[in-house]
């Protein structure tokens, strides 16, 4: 420890002449441990919902998805799906055709997208696990099942309790034959349980089979995407694809399926982070107060370090440690509150939130270099508020020289 933070800690934490500095110095101390907890519990929570709601992306979105470059779908047959088998580490691909549609339910009618898939389709998504009401079915018995989401299933007043009606599925015909030839072709899908996944999704998506919606769109070997599921690595098996396949498609991770939602989520984070570093700023400056009250208690004291030979730039760092040691004690302060309220919010719940969310409370993650973030933040404000007070403290003459 250097000379200067060694002074600077006595003159902290000696006995002062007025009981008020005491007092000023505990309240800086004290909005710096709250600002150092608001910031860790802040960046805890976003944390915990981007965990939370990748979970489920992850169950609703494949490790990777392969897109035309150009239109609306893309042709494959089957000795272009026969290429899948050589790339190494793809385990399974799954064959996906969307379309908007209207959907009907009693005297309910909302516009959706009809999302077709085929049997492994659950395999490579594990869209199951979302399912809140019913069960994951598409075909059984001849019969045309669908999995909707939870919005739209509230849009269309889709009440599970009562027993599900078969939902009316429209989409307008490509070619009309003649005057009496019907402008829409229709399914009926009976709806086998009702998914969730906390995103647009659930707003928009009825997922059934396959053939289904090749029926609707008067077509084969055409896919809107290609839903892949691999060993892990998904970086390699993306360039062996793009090796294979060439430039007239786009593999995209689950990252990129869904990056503007994350990206805005990351910037509501750091905007909140910024909105809590400027309370802490116009806290610290109580820490000015606090340090020129030490500074005129301690001027005998500068006057006779300088008298020792002490230059101004040195008594400007010991004011300057010293804030840098009242910053110190909110930080360890304010991350002990943090790690007691993080524990007691992942283990009891603290905070709930309303009822008809996935979950009962907040959700909370610890991420330690978030701590390094906060500490180096709260660090830099103490800094640059303690340097008014340094500087006047280095203007003080010493008394052996003026006599």
């Amino acid at each position: 420890m250097s000379l200067s933070f060694k002074i600077a800690r006595r003159f902290l934490f000696g006995k002062k002449t007025v009981n008020a500095i005491n007092i000023i110095t505990g309240i800086s101390v004290l909005g710096i441990t709250i600002g150092a907890a608001a910031l860790v519990l802040i960046l805890s929570v976003f944390n915990g919902f981007e965990t939370l709601i990748s979970s489920y992306f992850n169950a609703f979105n494949p490790e990777i998805k392969m897109l035309p470059a150009k239109g609306k779908t893309l042709w494959m047959d089957e000795d272009k799906l026969k290429a899948f088998d050589s790339i190494p580490g793809l385990v399974n691909y799954s064959k996906v055709l969307e379309e908007v549609v209207m959907l009907r339910y009693d005297d309910m009618q909302v516009f959706g997208v009809i999302k077709g898939v085929d049997d492994q389709y659950s395999v490579v998504n594990h869209i199951d696990s979302t399912i809140r009401m019913g069960s994951y079915k598409i075909k059984a018995d001849g019969i045309n099942y669908g999995i909707i989401g939870a919005g739209i299933a509230g849009q269309l007043k889709l009440v599970p309790e009562h027993g599900f009606e078969p939902l009316e599925v429209y989409i307008p015909k490509k070619d009309v034959a003649g005057p009496l030839d019907p402008f829409f072709l229709q399914v009926n899908i009976v709806p086998s349980g009702i998914f969730a996944v906390q995103s647009e999704a659930d707003n928009k998506y009825l997922v059934c089979d396959l053939g289904v919606v090749e029926y609707l769109m008067q077509t084969e070997d055409e896919y809107s995407a290609i839903e892949i599921k691999t060993e892990g690595n998904i970086d390699m098996v993306i360039k062996a694809l793009r090796k294979r396949f060439g430039s007239d498609y786009i593999f995209q991770n689950r990252f990129e399926q869904d990056e503007v939602f994350l990206k805005i989520m990351n910037i509501e984070k750091w905007l909140s982070f910024a909105i809590v570093c400027l309370i802490i700023f116009l806290v610290a400056f109580n820490l000015i107060g606090s340090l020129w009250m030490i500074v005129l208690d301690k001027k005998k004291d500068i006057s006779i370090l300088k008298a020792m030979g002490a230059t101004d730039g040195m008594v400007r760092k010991i004011f300057l440690a010293e804030g840098i040691w009242i910053s110190s004690l909110g930080i360890i302060f304010g991350f002990g509150i943090a790690l007691l309220l993080y524990y007691l919010q992942k283990n009891v719940g603290l905070i709930t939130v309303p009822d008809g969310f996935v979950i009962s409370a907040y959700p909370v993650e610890i991420r330690w270099e978030d701590f390094a973030i906060v500490a180096f933040t709260v660090l830099v404000i103490g800094i640059l508020i303690s340097i008014a007070p340094a500087y006047k403290a280095g203007q003080i003459k010493a008394f052996v020289r003026e006599e």
